[in-house]
């Protein structure tokens, strides 16, 4: 349903519902805390609450869905499922950033990739604007696909939801300034917990799409081996480093945001320079890697199939 819809810009998204209870909720508890302390506490009640009502409205939704008739349940579980995955969104985005730089349109390719990263994209080479692309692409292949269908394997569709809460979180409130230090920390610890694994089986994943797509798998399974813990993220270091590998080039380096420069570690070893191709590279790893979880997931519902409620 994602591959054959993807997120309609007319359909209200459940993402924007929970942007919209994280801004009340935070107008209504931040009064609450003044100290460091009280703010870490008041944020990490903030998390809970919408994490825990994203997964008890969705259950109760699909309890009456499921009351009222299996089919409309069923359809209502696959589109509610969906909405908590961007693989269409990501290739596209990935994709137009990578006609744009073919097509020499380069000042349109940095203000695309600049809708899909936070770092400043203003000055960015070719060769920046493919590196951008490529590690929000692997990034986002762990977070925004993997880690939902993960969440949705093993709790059924309201967890992949409160997974998706808690991704929300982290991007609204996850922030290291002034405002979100300890307000928001409950939230991007939140989210360092949830990725942990599903990030780890993500960089497995690449490794093998790498593989059957004619890519290096030697290359991105050793390069995420000795390069994935270099990520600032504990996370995020697992896919980039596979697809670095994958790719046989260099991802890391000095970005600049709001004019700030921030040096990341670099993953991989540049044995080539990086171009608009990669993108469509990555991109194909990222599609092989989400069919492989949906096969490997659909054995295990056969095996097991009580382990899906």
């Amino acid at each position: 349903m994602d591959l054959a819809i993807g997120d309609p810009c007319w359909l209200l998204h459940p993402t924007q519902i929970m942007g919209w209870l994280i801004v009340r909720l935070e107008k209504l508890l931040r009064p609450l805390a003044i100290t460091p302390r009280q703010q870490v506490l008041v944020g990490g009640i903030l998390a809970a609450l919408v994490v825990a009502v994203s997964w008890l409205a969705t259950y109760l939704l699909l309890a009456l869905a499921y009351r009222l008739s299996p089919l409309a349940g069923l359809i209502l579980s696959a589109w509610l499922l969906s909405t908590t995955i961007a693989c269409r969104g990501l290739a596209a985005a990935g994709l137009r950033v990578y006609q744009s730089l073919k097509a020499g349109r380069l000042p349109e390719a940095r203000r695309l990739v600049g809708l899909i990263v936070g770092r400043d994209t203003g000055h960015l080479s070719a060769g920046e604007v493919a590196r951008a692309t490529v590690e929000t692409v692997a990034e986002n292949t762990s977070d925004g696909i993997i880690a939902p269908l993960f969440f949705g394997l093993i709790g059924g569709v309201p967890l992949a939801m409160a997974y998706r809460a808690v991704n929300t979180l982290d991007s609204m409130l996850g922030y290291r300034n002034e405002r979100y230090l300890y307000f928001g920390r409950a939230s991007a610890r939140l989210d360092d917990a949830a990725n942990y694994l599903p990030a780890r089986l993500t960089g497995f994943l690449l490794c093998l799409a790498a593989a059957l797509t004619g890519a290096d798998f030697p290359g991105a399974w050793l390069t995420m081996c000795r390069d994935s813990r270099r990520h600032p993220s504990p996370n995020s270091g697992f896919p980039e480093a596979a697809v670095a590998g994958a790719l046989g080039v260099r991802l890391g380096g000095t970005n600049y945001y709001q004019g700030i420069a921030s040096f990341r570690p670099y993953i991989g070893k540049a044995r080539r320079e990086l171009v608009a191709e990669h993108i469509v590279q990555a991109v194909r790893l990222m599609v092989v890697a989400t069919l492989l979880f949906v096969v490997i997931g659909g054995i295990w519902l056969w095996v097991l199939p009580w382990s899906w409620w």
